[in-house]
This record gives C-alpha cells, structure tokens and sequence, in this order.
C-alpha cells in the first residue's frame, strides 16, 4: 500500500488550466434593508430553493438559520435589537458564492455596514476520468491554500499528498491528475478568506 500512495503522490499533475471566467462571476446577491426601531425588514433577490441564510456573530456561532424554501425573492423581519450588543453578520449561501453584510447592535439600535458587503466565489470542481479540474475568481486576489489527502481502500489513515498556495490572480484555475482512484478516496480541502470548503472523489 505505500507503493500506491507514493505512486499518488507521483501522479499528482499540476497545470495552469486556460478557460474563461466562470459564468457565475455576475451573479451576486442584492440585500435590501428596511431598518426601523423594533423591526429589520430583510429583502433578498435571486434566491435559489436551498440556499442558507443565517445570522452569525463576531465568532461565526450561528444564531438563526433558515433554508430558502422558494426561489425568487425572499422577505423577512427581524427584531434585532433583542441581540447583545455587538458584531454580527447575515449571510446567504448560495450554489458558488457566499453573500454577507455586517451590522452592529449598540444599545437596541441596529446599524448595517452596507459598503463592506461581501461576496467569496466557492472554488468549483469537476471530476473527468483520472482529472480534477479546479476554478475559483478572487476578484480581489484573496489567497487560496489547496490541501489534497488520500486514504486508501486498506486503511482509514489519510495522508496530505499536496498543498500548494494560490495568491496574486483573480482567476484561480488547477488541474491535478489523481492516480490512486483505483485504490482509495481523495479529499480536497480549500481555505480561503476564513472559510473552509471540502470536496470528496471517490
């Protein structure tokens, strides 16, 4: 079995894919905010069924969570000015991209930081045959740390067979050749911006 996973890790090609921006580049969340004193009147646009809007604080523990049941817009109130006073986040999470925007409570106010709304492009994977094609924007250049393990048929221990850095581009775009297929299951964990997204091939 060592044969096999050194062997994997020979068989891991690295190449500069050449494609176009990823069609999801344009689709970016719109929030709309109505703020009064009890009550935030959220409105989201282009929601898709199954996406997961959420309100987290300062430390990402998930306050509320919700599952969009319909696709098209989204409307709900809020009363935040029950929330402690601090930091928090709603967020959407979308097919290829997250969507967030800050906001403070201070003394039963609410206030939202609308110019540092953000969106984070998800890598994107396909698996073809013995490849995994890997894309991600980074309009901004944000790093990407890509981490591959494998573990084998025979054993439950998963060894790191690459880890590479990505920064400085806005189009983030790798090929790696997975050899060991036959043998085993590979997981590719990336970080980015503080999020942590994983992929299983098998």
């Amino acid at each position: 079995m060592k044969n096999v996973i050194k062997h994997s890790k020979k068989g891991i090609l690295m190449v500069t894919m050449l494609a176009t921006l990823l069609s999801f580049a344009n689709e970016t969340a719109l929030f709309n905010i109505k703020n009064d004193a009890k009550k935030t009147i959220l409105t989201l646009y282009n929601v898709k069924q199954g996406n997961l809007l959420s309100v987290k604080d300062i430390n990402g523990v998930i306050l509320f969570k919700e599952y969009i049941e319909k696709s098209g817009t989204y409307n709900k109130g809020f009363d935040l000015t029950t929330l402690p006073d601090g930091n928090y986040i709603f967020e959407l999470d979308k097919d290829m991209e997250i969507n967030s925007i800050p906001f403070t409570v201070s003394s039963n106010i609410v206030d939202f930081d609308k110019e540092n709304e953000k969106t984070i492009f998800k890598p994107f994977t396909r698996v073809k045959g013995d490849f995994v094609y890997i894309s991600k924007l980074a309009l901004n250049k944000e790093p990407l740390k890509i981490e591959v393990y494998f573990t084998s048929f025979d054993s439950n221990d998963s060894e790191l067979v690459l880890s590479e850095n990505i920064g400085n581009t806005k189009t983030i775009k790798r090929i790696y050749k997975l050899d060991g297929l036959k043998f085993g299951t590979y997981k590719i964990v990336f970080f980015t911006e503080g999020k942590q997204f994983t992929k299983i091939i098998n």
